[in-house]
């Protein structure tokens, strides 16, 4: 094995790009909150992005390099330590036999992706190595990572390391304001939440909750009056739907979302703001701002050029 985990931080977990294809047989997709910093960090040390990292929650864990390794950090802004020497995030470091990365405070953002070349090597369930925390598969044993987990690194990798841009979005600090696409008003969804409801949900500054994880962001602030609360049958959920319960507290679904719900879905968060999502922390901010379809694709596509540049240096 070639990692021990010294302290496994609140919750660090096996992720890759994620279980997609399942979601008819019941299976969430699971894989990283913030898929631009889980590639990043496969990049940084020559990986193929779809490599397994470890993705760190709020606080990082503490590790012992078994041999000497590439791994690279990306994602939020912390301090990082490899034995005594202060590190830079973004880039690959080699660390030798016996050495310890520790992770400091916590500037901005809430997960960080830890890269080692050749990815990290779990078990493929049903196509991918993700955990999924609900369902109790993939990773180590379906759960978070415990203190004196042994995790085996593979030996192949695509090109030499390299460093790589920070993340192509603002890190939240304390909050973000997030584009939306909105529900139609003359779909079912758009008919069942109304002007009204709409119009507040723009206009309303939500908290994450406590509660907060990565099935779903439970979001608290005025609830949303819906101008139709008759039951409504379940459908498939994709990940940034922004349901609106009975309560009127909004959820927002994230990785590991479950594949089907029944609730009035008012927005949907755009793909290229997901991963600035997933940088949210439960106490945070945040608000939402409507955004068309073709500026949408556009922010996409820009999203997308930058990590091709990235592959092609």
């Amino acid at each position: 094995m070639t990692i021990k985990v010294l302290e496994p931080g609140p919750l660090t977990t096996v992720q890759d790009v994620g279980r997609w294809g399942r979601q008819s047989l019941g299976v969430p997709v699971a894989g990283p909150m913030d898929s631009v910093s889980h590639r990043l960090a496969n990049l940084a040390v020559g990986n193929a992005e779809a490599c397994a990292t470890l993705e760190v929650t709020l606080n990082g864990p503490t590790s012992e390099f078994r041999r000497e390794l590439w791994f690279a950090v990306t994602g939020a802004d912390f301090e990082l330590r490899l034995d005594e020497t202060v590190v830079p995030i973004g880039v690959a470091h080699q660390a030798r036999r016996g050495s310890v990365l520790r992770f400091g405070s916590r500037a901005a953002g809430a997960r960080a992706y830890i890269g080692a070349r050749g990815g990290f090597d779990v078990p493929l369930v049903l196509g991918s190595r993700s955990t999924d925390l609900a369902s109790g598969f993939g990773g180590l044993g379906g759960r978070r990572l415990r203190a004196g987990d042994l995790l085996a690194v593979g030996t192949d990798a695509e090109t030499a390391p390299r460093p790589v841009p920070q993340v192509p979005f603002p890190l939240p600090h304390g909050g973000a304001t997030i584009r939306v696409i909105g529900a139609r008003p003359d779909d079912d969804d758009g008919t069942r939440c109304g002007e009204d409801a709409m119009t507040r949900l723009a206009t309303t500054r939500f908290t994450l909750a406590a509660e907060s994880n990565r099935m779903g962001y439970r979001l608290t602030g005025p609830p949303l009056r819906l101008a139709d609360e008759t039951p409504l049958l379940s459908a498939p959920t994709l990940c940034g739907t922004v349901q609106v319960p009975p309560s009127g507290q909004p959820i927002l679904l994230m990785a590991d979302r479950q594949t089907t719900g029944g609730y009035p879905r008012i927005a949907t968060v755009i793909s290229a703001d997901l991963p600035r999502v997933g940088q949210l922390a439960p106490g945070d901010w945040i608000r939402f701002e409507w955004c068309d379809r073709p500026a949408a694709v556009a922010a996409l596509i820009a999203q997308q050029q930058t990590l091709m540049r990235t592959v092609s240096w």
